[in-house]
């Protein structure tokens, strides 16, 4: 095995010069350098991770927590977040956490344990914010797509007070007054947003907030806090449904397929994140859009700043949102307007 004491002989060096011609930690000169470099090349020598690591005082590995990767829309965060990292030299180590609290914790717990330079936050089921920074200590992280209150991270998050509204807007140009909300269950910031979004803003126009039900950010979630509704939807007391994830929305309407009744004709259904399922649904789901790998990338980059040094990343990002519309949203039927 190439030793760093066989580079040093081939170019005449001393082993600590290599070492400095590798770490950058102290200068050396261009023409040393390239013998350096020329010797490993010849030799075939390559520096060891941990080697590098001792030098520069750093590992170049990020952490990577979310909840769900077999959800897409965490498998394309996760894809702009580890294409910025590999873009600045970055390795990650990826977590995902199933929306359960203490495995949450425990991440969390082996992320700072372990010797990764920073980390990249997806909440789930998160701690409060002084369980989040005793458990990580001076160990720099960025949040991305939820929010932890009182987090003094730098966080990047979509609009979704925002786009609560503009499904509520979107449904009641539809001339639709009667609505249920199917929210996350908990208070993920993010759930709470949208819902507040869409209630403030149908709230304005009707008079009344639409019910909520809450269940899991998941099919069978959507189709479990959608079962209290059939009748209501069967007797014409509801005629639309915004739930608060693509998953949620799918689930909701398999359920009311089951159920005999017929979207867009008997009730609307808009969801939130443009996942490719929701494209390929019959009918065809309406939802919001994020910039989903956008969000990855802007926060390994943050990341990266916190880590490389200056400048510092803003307090917090919010990315814009936009409503595509398809095929599961259509005006009220005559005779069932209010």
């Amino acid at each position: 095995m190439v030793s760093i004491a066989d580079v040093a002989a081939r170019a005449g060096v001393s082993p600590t010069t290599v070492s400095h011609a590798l770490s950058g930690k102290r200068k050396v000169s261009d023409e040393v350098r390239l013998r350096v470099h020329s010797a490993m090349d010849e030799l075939g020598y390559v520096p060891s991770r941990s080697a590098q690591s001792l030098a520069s005082g750093k590992t170049r590995i990020v952490g990577l927590i979310v909840p769900d990767i077999s959800n897409e829309f965490f498998a394309e965060l996760t894809r702009g977040a580890e294409l910025a990292a590999v873009e600045h030299g970055y390795n990650v180590i990826l977590c995902t956490t199933g929306f359960d609290h203490e495995r949450e914790i425990n991440y969390l717990t082996m992320i700072r344990s372990r010797a990764v330079d920073g980390l990249v936050y997806a909440a789930g089921a998160p701690p409060s914010t002084s369980e989040l920074g005793a458990i990580l200590g001076d160990l720099p992280y960025v949040l991305v797509d939820e929010e932890v209150p009182g987090s003094p991270a730098p966080s990047f998050v979509s609009d979704n007070a925002a786009g609560g509204r503009v499904v509520a807007e979107h449904l009641l140009s539809l001339g639709h007054r009667r609505s249920v909300v199917l929210a996350a269950e908990g208070d993920l910031v993010s759930s709470v947003q949208r819902v507040a979004g869409f209630c403030d803003a149908w709230e304005e126009a009707t008079g009344s907030r639409p019910a909520v039900r809450e269940g899991a950010f998941t099919v069978s979630g959507g189709r479990r806090a959608i079962e209290h509704e059939v009748a209501s939807i069967v007797g014409g007391e509801v005629t639309a449904v915004f739930a608060v994830n693509d998953l949620m929305a799918l689930g909701a309407i398999d359920e009311l397929d089951r159920a005999g009744i017929s979207i867009p004709t008997d009730v609307s259904v808009v969801g939130f994140d443009d996942i490719t399922a929701g494209h390929f649904a019959r009918p065809r789901l309406t939802t919001v859009r994020q910039d989903v790998a956008g969000l990855g990338t802007r926060a390994v980059e943050a990341l990266v700043s916190l880590l490389d040094g200056p400048p510092a990343p803003p307090r917090r990002t919010v990315l814009p949102v936009t409503l595509t519309v398809r095929d599961s949203t259509a005006p009220i039927r005559r005779g069932k307007e209010q």
